[in-house]
């Protein structure tokens, strides 16, 4: 995740208006095309497994509504109250964790050099960042390179299986949902820099990554203004998997 999510939220938060990243903005498509993305490939969103629809469809009303009066309400609070070079900080400093399931990832794919430049971004940032307060990797040309579980199973040719929605985290897909359990269980082993017995023993801190997560992510529901959004959002979730794998 980058900063421009975070400063996404504090501009809502001032202005009062939803924002919406579009998740396929890095595809190359034909701008002159864009009005007519959906509808021209319904059919093939159509063609996404979702066997239990109707439950991901009580889940993902559930996380709406959560997310509407409980989940931005704190949000918007933790904007409200905190200074912005703070959670700049704070999310400087769970990103620089997340590097750790990044690494191990882009080792698994055989991406050596990327690997190399997340390995450099964690010395640098933990290092002369401060345990990652500071991203002056960023600043030095090497900017986080995402990689998780579910993507290394995708370039080892598992498919993503049935489409899932899981509360409170949203889109998924069964190989998705294993590979984000993989991911966690790596960062619980290599417990890096003791941030894993540090958070177990504030418990504090598991509500400030929470917060800092869903600060960092600019999805809305209700943002993209259709009755079909469930169906919109399933596919444009398969469709940017399906791009982050070839990448």
């Amino acid at each position: 995740m980058t900063l421009l999510a975070g400063e996404t939220f504090a501009q809502e938060f001032e202005l009062g208006v939803p924002a919406y990243q579009d998740p396929l903005l890095e595809l190359d498509i034909d701008a002159r095309e864009n009005r007519y993305q959906f509808e021209r490939s319904s059919l093939r969103a159509l063609n996404v497994q979702d066997p239990i629809e109707g439950l991901n469809r009580r889940i993902y009303r559930f996380n709406a509504q959560f997310d509407q009066y409980v989940y931005l309400p704190v949000v918007r609070t933790y904007v409200w109250a905190t200074p912005s070079p703070v959670r700049t900080g704070v999310s400087n400093v769970f990103n620089n964790l997340q590097d750790i399931p990044n690494l191990g990832n882009s080792l698994l794919q055989g991406k050596f050099k990327r690997s190399g430049q997340t390995t450099a971004r964690l010395l640098f940032n933990s290092i002369f960042g401060l345990a990652g307060i500071f991203d002056v990797a960023q600043k030095m040309g090497l900017p986080q390179q995402d990689e998780d579980f579910g993507q290394t199973l995708g370039v080892w040719g598992v498919p993503p299986g049935p489409y899932l929605v899981i509360p409170f985290l949203g889109p998924s897909s069964l190989r998705d949902g294993t590979g984000r359990a993989v991911d966690w269980v790596l960062e619980d082993y290599v417990n890096y820099m003791h941030n894993r017995d540090l958070m177990n023993n504030y418990q504090a801190t598991w509500g400030v990554w929470a917060i800092d997560l869903r600060y960092q992510t600019p999805f809305r529901y209700g943002a993209l203004d259709s009755p079909f959004e469930y169906d919109q959002v399933r596919y444009l979730y398969t469709k940017l998997r399906e791009f982050e794998i070839d990448n």
